[in-house]
């Protein structure tokens, strides 16, 4: 997991409020992590961490530590959680790095992951109907303590840093998100049950009671926290790093497993198309209301209902850079639980690289220009070629 020596001079703008946006994907998640260690090297220190499941578990590492202590959080827990499998291929050939990855995946599937979750014994379908070991294959206690080492929750608590985790309520079916600064205001508190919520996928996970309520992991509905940042914050220009697990575009499948790769990469990708379109639109709206209320008599601007348009057309600017992990050839559809220390470091390093690589563009974190409000960075298959993803664009 390669260390750059020292930080590198920051390109961040000083007056944006800086994101950090984590999708759900599993053991992919150390993709995550690389990049975000490849962040700090370039000064980006984010405000607002917002993650789903794995995400979440990343989010809260970073939220729940002091600045000098976070990338060597993340190493220790993935660390731990690739330890497993720690041997490696024969050689990097496809067919045999496919034959590897499905091995390791297998070894997971069967034996668990350490500080993570274990398989439970006997195996959920012995146990009676309306036990709580009945509707899961895994217990994830393990991840309980995990979160409570490495998490320092009385940080998160104190607003150090914002930190929002999105989960599904089971029986409502009704999208929530837990977030500090909300939960400040209702004398509520952040805990570990609230980022395991996150990542409660079944059911492979068991549900998360909070507050009465049970939850699954948010990916069930939305795999990105992308909407609910652009949805909450409407005062300050932000810069997102949008961190994507999965690639909505990909090749046609040719067989069985390219098929079940291919069909899990496009219910797990992001919904950053709909979330770009919709705000498009928005901003269209609220153009036109500008343009209107400027070509109205001067006394009709202070009318009640002219002076109430004027403050909802208001807007700030966001700019959205874009990473997203694509996957090799040899990878198939148990990537996202391939935890083996092998793929680890390949998922980190690869963070890594695209977070350098993006930072080539220095006009990407410039503030939106030609009356746009929203821009979206693609860092596409062609890393040398000048950024092609001006104005609201596709998820790639």
């Amino acid at each position: 997991m390669t260390d750059h020596s020292g930080p590198a001079s920051s390109r961040i703008p000083a007056n944006a409020q800086r994101v950090l946006v984590l999708q759900g994907g599993g053991a992919l998640g150390s993709y995550q992590a690389g990049a975000f260690q490849s962040l700090c090297h370039f000064g980006f220190d984010p405000e607002w961490v917002a993650g789903i499941s794995i995400g979440a578990v990343n989010a809260a590492i970073i939220a729940g530590n002091e600045g000098h202590a976070r990338v060597d959080r993340l190493k220790e827990f993935w660390e731990m959680v690739s330890a497993p499998v720690p041997w490696k291929p024969l050689n990097n050939n496809d067919h045999h790095r496919e034959l590897f990855n499905t091995t390791s995946a297998a070894l997971i599937a069967t034996f668990g992951v350490p500080g993570f979750f274990t398989p439970r014994i006997p195996p959920a379908p012995l146990w009676p109907p309306g036990s709580p070991h009945a509707e899961s294959y895994y217990d994830t206690a393990p991840l309980k303590k995990t979160l409570e080492r490495l998490v320092d929750f009385d940080r998160i608590n104190d607003l150090k840093t914002r930190l929002s985790v999105g989960a599904v309520g089971v029986t409502s079916g009704n999208f929530k998100y837990f977030d500090n600064y909300e939960f400040k205001k209702l004398g509520k508190k952040i805990g570990p049950e609230h980022i395991m919520a996150s990542g409660a996928l079944p059911p492979g996970f068991p549900s998360v009671v909070i507050d009465g309520e049970h939850y699954w992991d948010g990916g069930i509905a939305s795999n990105t926290p992308l909407d609910y940042v652009l949805d909450t914050e409407l005062d300050r220009d932000m810069l997102i790093f949008q961190v994507d697990l999965f690639s909505a575009r990909g090749d046609l499948p040719n067989s069985l497993l390219e098929a079940a790769e291919r069909e899990k990469d496009i219910r797990f990708s992001s919904r950053t198309r709909m979330n770009t379109d919709k705000n498009r639109q928005l901003h269209n709206a609220r153009k036109a209301v500008r343009d209107l209320i400027s070509k109205l008599p001067d006394y009709l601007k202070n009318d009640p209902s002219v002076e109430y348009l004027s403050k909802a057309a208001r807007e700030s600017t966001v700019t959205v850079v874009h990473l997203i992990y694509r996957s090799k050839n040899y990878e198939s559809s148990s990537k996202d639980y391939d935890f083996s220390h092998v793929a680890m470091v390949e998922h980190w390093e690869a963070g890594v690289r695209d977070v350098h690589l993006s930072m080539r563009h220095k006009d990407w974190l410039e503030r939106p220009q030609s009356g746009e409000t929203m821009v979206t960075y693609d860092l596409t298959g062609d890393v040398t070629a000048p950024p092609a993803s001006k104005g609201v664009t596709e998820n790639g």
